[in-house]
């Protein structure tokens, strides 16, 4: 029976599967490489924004359950939970992957288990992960137990998805599978569903390119719905009520770990093969170009202009930057020189300066609403209006209530609608 379990990698992902396997009776240790990380955990403190993480951690820091460290230590399950970049060729960066498993290799115990939760291209478990894990001298089908199980949750949701929803469990052997299933079972209320590891991998690359891939036909009708002079919004809207129609939403492009990545996965291991996907994500990946050329013409003929943006999170409320296309926006405003003011109220730490609402709307030209974090909603345009010397405003997300901020004097534009 599977009761230690140490988890690779304590961020988005490891940290609240760490958290709810300590509150549902196994001991855990959380492995990190930031001392930082391992420091704040011990603590019973967090260091991302997760609605409940925080409540849960502090328990099951306290039951002893859940102890943060730099390196592994012997357990019955392994799991790896460490991300996968995108390289600047549009590759899968598998170096945390590699040092992970290469680390579990010295604690290695026949009988143990290895589960993969990072998303990888397909093959990743098999022909990389499995060959470090048998340098330990223990052999896969014989000794040691493989699986690929990757995580399907939500940000902002996360805590209740890890419990809630259906997971695909890929093991290298059938026997692999069932033994991933032994260590789910406990907390997962959802349907456990067996196959190998391949097919885990595809499958969860798959979900994410069907999102992706809607998202760019959304972003393609936008511009189409401009150049014809109507709103998108309402067309997809009214679509949407085919019983078998259901686009989702265009906007300044797709952030996070998943959307925007994943895709490029499969376009990795099958170029020839990948075209949609290639094209829906070159796409999606040109809208911040889009949305500043919009900006362009709203600032034309004012001398030195300053845009104001409204949220860096790559989705509304939460405080997870990565890979947001709020940085491609920001980038090209400053290459044509333009003044930048930043407000997130739920960022923290970013690569670029965020400041106060006020500051970030003195003297402003033009403010672009990126994110639809709720707190936006319910912005005063009367008083951010007083402190901007144009009074303009572009939402790329359909997250104001642009008749309020026109009734402000505002000049006002939504992205996908046509003059």
């Amino acid at each position: 029976m599977m009761r230690k379990v140490c988890v690779m990698g304590l961020g988005y992902i490891g940290l609240p599967t760490a958290a709810v396997l300590a509150t549902h009776g196994f001991q855990v240790i959380g492995v990190d490489t930031n001392p930082n990380t391992v420091d704040t955990i011990n603590k019973g403190e967090v260091h991302i924004e997760e609605p409940g993480l925080r409540t849960l951690v502090q328990a099951a820091s306290k039951s002893g359950n859940l102890v943060a460290c730099g390196e592994p230590k012997p357990a019955d399950a392994f799991v790896i939970c460490v991300p996968t970049p995108l390289s600047p060729q549009k590759r899968a960066d598998l170096s945390y992957v590699i040092a992970a498993a290469e680390a579990i290799v010295p604690y290695l115990r026949p009988g143990n288990l290895v589960i993969l939760e990072s998303t990888v291209p397909p093959g990743t478990t098999v022909k990389v992960v499995l060959p470090i894990l048998e340098r330990s001298g223990l052999k896969a089908e014989a000794e040691f137990h493989l699986a690929y199980c990757p995580e399907r949750v939500l940000p902002g949701n996360i805590l209740n998805e890890i419990i809630k929803n259906d997971r695909v469990l890929g093991g290298v052997t059938p026997q692999a599978a069932e033994r991933a299933k032994a260590l789910y079972e406990p907390f997962v209320e959802g349907n456990l569903y067996l196959a190998d590891a391949t097919t885990a991998e595809v499958v969860k690359l798959a979900e994410n390119t069907f999102r992706d891939v809607n998202i760019a036909l959304a972003n393609e009708l936008a511009s189409i719905c401009t150049a014809l002079g109507v709103d998108v919004w309402e067309v997809i809207e009214l679509a949407n009520r085919h019983p078998r129609v259901n686009f989702l939403n265009p906007g300044p492009g797709v952030g996070g770990h998943c959307l925007s990545v994943d895709p490029w996965f499969l376009v990795e291991v099958a170029p020839q093969e990948a075209r949609l996907i290639r094209v829906s994500r070159e796409t999606n990946d040109g809208q911040p170009k889009k949305v500043v050329e919009v900006i362009r013409e709203m600032v034309k003929g004012i001398e030195r202009p300053k845009v104001t943006v409204l949220g860096v999170a790559y989705k509304g409320n939460v405080d997870d930057t990565r890979e947001s296309p709020a940085i491609a926006l920001i980038e090209l405003l400053k290459e044509l020189n333009y003044a930048v003011g930043i407000y997130d109220p739920h960022v923290r730490g970013f690569c670029y300066e965020i400041s106060g609402l006020e500051e970030a709307f003195k003297n402003s030209d033009c403010a672009v609403l990126v994110t639809d974090h709720d707190e936006f909603k319910y912005l005063s345009p009367e008083q951010l209006g007083s402190l901007m010397r144009t009074r303009q405003v572009l939402d790329t997300r359909r997250c104001l209530s642009l008749d309020r901020w026109e009734a402000a004097g505002f000049r006002v534009r939504l992205l996908g609608k046509g003059a």
